[in-house]
């Protein structure tokens, strides 16, 4: 089992920077395991879908992103703290949302909710105008 924490979170002006992190952990999690995970941010806001934001490869590190947060947003993750993160620079009031982190054990279609195993609580994102 993988128990994801994600933090940073808060209200911001547009324009603004907000870092998001994710911690994972479990009772077989040692450090560089999240290496053997595909992790991925996607956010939710109010009645809307949960959508993709962001994924990195577990294989070779690749990044994906969703058309709207590219050149904006960027992923990466420290295996060696099993921890992601979501620096998220330029925030627009759009961008408001509750923010999940995500973490796939198996191959999948990184963009697709179902690929994921595992998620977190959320963290919330508000962006004023």
């Amino acid at each position: 089992q993988v128990q994801l924490v994600e933090s940073g979170g808060g209200l911001v002006q547009a324009g603004d920077s907000l870092r998001l992190s994710c911690a994972a952990s479990g009772r077989t999690f040692s450090t560089y395991t999240m290496s053997t995970y595909t992790m991925a941010w996607f956010r939710q806001a109010p009645g809307k879908e949960r959508e993709f934001v962001a994924a990195i490869s577990r294989s070779d590190g690749n990044t994906y992103y969703a058309d709207f947060v590219k050149g904006r947003f960027t992923i990466s993750r420290d295996n060696a703290k099993n921890t992601v993160y979501l620096q998220m620079n330029s925030l627009r009031p759009e961008d408001t949302a509750i923010y999940y982190c995500a973490a796939a054990a198996r191959w999948g279609v990184v963009t697709a909710r179902g690929t994921y195993n595992y998620w977190g609580q959320g963290t919330q994102v508000t962006v004023s105008s």
